[in-house]
């Protein structure tokens, strides 16, 4: 199956993300919180960063045995005491350390190197590939209408008194005699699934196992995240590089150049500065001697 992590730079000129690629295995991840990194022009992007917490393949799901294709995947590590033996003789059937939880990627064919117990590292996944991630969003309670649907208020003034924030009519006569069901009313807000789709992947730091996506994700700091190929077309493209100042770091020599010819710079400047001044300060006297006279 064709992945954008088997292709090179130069093969990504007009690749977008078919129907035949949506089906991949994915990410799970927790959400650290979000920051910002500024790119080789000084543009800030605001990003959120997302610590992909030791995913391995806990369970191979094939057509044949379960009538689909799915690898499942097991997320973070748990104590013993808190699961129960069911759970517990799956992760030791699989023999791999309990996690607090599994999520299942279904898949059209199932790639040779994947084997149960297996890690998946952060770095199946390319700086400028776009993602859809899942996650809960923040609970907010029982909310109102204005809150909730984004109602108008009724007047603040004019002889309206506690019906300030109010829903209004919620029906219509006699006939039908009832509230529709589906009807926009106040209630619980926050705390469901939800997908935000299509967001570009800034940076991947395979060291520290991070993942910083441009834009914000659903959830509160701390909370799990799904990390899947985006079901939308796009043209991969970094947004983010650091190439000068991975040069400079490589090769001392170069940025050894660097601070010279900007230690020069300096030098030249004050130099022209210095005799601008002069300049100005000879004429200033000339000026001045010519009025005397």
């Amino acid at each position: 199956m064709l992945r954008f992590s088997t292709l090179n730079i130069t093969e990504l000129t007009n690749f977008f993300h078919f129907e035949d690629k949506k089906m991949s295995i994915g990410l799970v991840g927790i959400k650290t919180g979000m920051t910002r990194v500024f790119d080789e022009s000084g543009i800030s992007i605001p990003v959120t960063v997302i610590n992909i917490d030791t995913n391995r393949v806990s369970q191979i799901k094939t057509i044949d045995r379960d009538g689909y294709s799915a690898v499942q995947i097991a997320y973070g590590n748990q104590k013993e005491s808190r699961l129960n033996k069911a759970v517990l003789g799956h992760y030791k059937k699989s023999n791999i350390s309990p996690a607090k939880g599994k999520v299942e990627f279904r898949v059209k064919e199932l790639e040779d190197n994947l084997s149960v117990g297996s890690d998946i590292k952060v770095d199946t996944f390319k700086a400028g590939e776009h993602v859809d991630i899942t996650g809960r969003t923040l609970g907010k309670g029982f909310q109102g209408g204005v809150k909730r649907h984004h109602f108008k208020t009724q007047d603040a003034t004019h002889g309206n008194s506690i019906s300030h924030r109010a829903l209004g009519s919620t029906g219509q006569c006699q006939d039908p005699g009832r509230v529709f069901k589906g009807k926009k009313m106040p209630g619980h807000l926050g705390n469901v699934n939800r997908t935000i789709q299509n967001l570009t992947i800034v940076k991947i730091m395979a060291d520290e196992n991070i993942m910083l996506v441009k834009g914000s994700v659903p959830g509160h700091k701390g909370s799990v995240v799904i990390i899947k190929p985006t079901e939308k077309k796009y043209t991969p493209k970094e947004i983010f590089s650091e190439k000068e100042l991975n040069e400079a770091k490589d090769n001392p020599d170069i940025s050894n150049e660097v601070l010279d010819s900007s230690a020069n710079k300096d030098n030249n400047k004050d130099e022209s500065s210095s005799t601008t001044e002069a300049n100005s300060s000879n004429e200033d006297k000339n000026t001045e001697e010519s009025k005397n006279d």
